[in-house]
């Protein structure tokens, strides 16, 4: 099964990375999840959400982790 895209649009949710044919925000999926809410809460509560594009925001986040400089709490060094 091939996963939506997450694509960004200065004309979409002011460029934030969003599911496909949707205007449902990367950042609003991982916020979701990361409060307590189920993937089944998240598919109610937006219809044209599917699995899938839950899927796809995940690895979306996965890669621009990847790629990003990640440290600590508190940890000011430039």
């Amino acid at each position: 099964m091939e996963l939506p895209r997450v694509v960004s649009d200065p004309a979409i949710a002011l460029g934030k990375p969003v599911i496909e044919g949707t205007r449902i925000t990367v950042e609003l999926i991982l916020e979701k999840l990361g409060a307590g809410e189920s993937a089944a809460d998240l598919l109610a509560a937006h219809p044209r959400l599917t699995d899938a594009g839950i899927r796809a925001a995940l690895l979306h986040a996965a890669a621009v982790l990847r790629f990003d400089i990640v440290r600590p709490p508190g940890d000011h060094a430039a």
